[in-house]
């Protein structure tokens, strides 16, 4: 009796899941790509690294994808972050647990991570055909027949569409799998980009790129309402603002963008001391170096590409003696350090962004299963979904473990 096929659509880390998974339970998998080479974002990614996953768990896990984290239990309960990681070791691959509960290949090599999936593809017979390009998914009275390449027609049992979002459109990912979902009536919520750098008004000083501050407090505000607080990594770019913290409130920040609503950042860059313990700090300071002028006891406050812009800030003379800063002047160092405010007018492209938010509608999807609940044997796994989570391997996490429920039950279904 001839194998059923399944036809995967994307060899991005979704893609590359599915694919193997469904050949280990009896299909006939071929794996249509349309860059050169599958992978090529999961070779970048971490900064060439590869954030595989995050040890935390489950709940903790879903709360950083927002509200439409709730959709991936099902998947999470099958295939999670320690499937994951077993799942490279026992395929000779070593993963090592870093600051924030992030896993990434000991090596440091996200390359390596590619290896292992194109040497278990290949021992499982997998057909990866590259420079393939769907045109369309073809299916009669809601059941899938197949796909068409140009003029060619491939003939499937099932259809796994796992093509991305269109973050890093350089590596393939160009929004194609929303236009074959939605042909098969699928919903499309709004894409746009997340996890990506943020625009201020008057741009950033050029003195201050490549600065990053480690420890800091970033508020995000909405309409002079607090939105939501972090605490971590801030980094200023050439024409922008990124950083952990950034990235991370970057999605709601372009949402109310969108809406054209006032959005604002207010950067504490002592968010240890309170004001009250800070303003003492800063008197203390002032009284045992009172000879010393006000430039070199910011030394001791701030990063040295911080001080020029503290001075123009504040407009206390950079030569001015410690003992010689009057209160007033005080308290405005004292705001300034607490609360740097900066207004949102836009972000970077989605050639910048780490992730897409939106997608396919996930009321329209088996949670179960991933399937269509419009066309029986079509699939969609990975970041075609309106899902996007936090940085820190959550995203990575979320593509594997859809494709993997993706691949099994499309080979079971075909």
């Amino acid at each position: 009796m001839p194998k059923k096929r399944v036809i995967v659509i994307g060899g991005g880390a979704a893609g590359l899941m599915a694919a193997g998974q469904a050949a280990e339970r009896g299909a006939e998998v071929i794996l249509l790509e349309k860059m050169k080479r599958p992978g090529r974002k999961i070779c970048i990614s971490g900064k060439g690294r590869c954030n595989l996953t995050n040890s935390a768990a489950v709940p903790d896990f879903i709360e950083h994808f927002g509200k439409n984290g709730r959709f991936l239990r099902q998947a999470f309960s099958r295939f999670f972050a320690p499937d994951l990681v077993a799942f490279f070791q026992e395929k000779g691959l070593d993963v090592s647990l870093e600051r924030g509960g992030r896993y990434f290949p000991t090596s440091g090599k996200a390359p390596d991570i590619l290896k292992v999936f194109q040497a278990w593809l290949e021992q499982l017979g997998v057909t990866i055909k590259t420079n393939s390009p769907v045109d369309r998914i073809i299916f009669n009275d809601d059941q899938i027949e197949g796909v068409k390449i140009g003029k060619k027609t491939i003939q499937a049992d099932a259809v796994i569409i796992a093509t991305g979002g269109t973050s890093y459109p350089s590596t393939g990912s160009t929004g194609d799998g929303y236009a074959l979902a939605e042909a098969a009536g699928h919903s499309i919520i709004s894409v746009r980009p997340a996890l990506v750098p943020l625009k201020v008004e008057g741009g950033v000083e050029p003195s201050l790129a490549g600065l990053e501050i480690r420890n800091c407090e970033v508020r995000l505000v909405i309409d002079g309402k607090q939105k939501r607080k972090l605490f971590g990594e801030f980094h200023v770019l050439k024409t922008s603002i990124s950083g952990p913290v950034i990235l991370t409130i970057s999605g709601d920040a372009v949402d109310a963008l969108q809406k054209k609503q006032k959005v604002e950042i207010l950067l504490d860059l002592k968010p240890a001391l309170s004001e009250q313990k800070l303003d003492g700090r800063l008197i203390r300071d002032f009284e045992k170096r009172h000879q010393e002028v006000f430039s070199e006891v910011l030394r001791g406050l701030l990063p040295a590409s911080l001080i020029p812009l503290c001075l123009q800030h504040t407009a206390i003379p950079a030569k001015q003696l410690a003992g010689q800063i009057s209160k007033k002047e005080r308290k405005k160092l004292l705001h300034w350090l607490k609360e740097q405010r900066m207004e949102v007018i836009g972000h970077r492209p989605f050639s910048e962004a780490i992730v897409t938010a939106g997608g396919v509608k996930l009321s329209e999807v088996n949670p179960k299963t991933m399937e269509s609940k419009f066309v029986s044997g079509l699939y969609i796994a990975g970041e075609v979904l309106d899902l996007n989570g936090n940085t820190g391997g959550y995203n990575l996490q979320a593509a594997f473990s859809t494709g993997w429920l993706a691949g099994r039950d499309a080979a079971k279904k075909s």
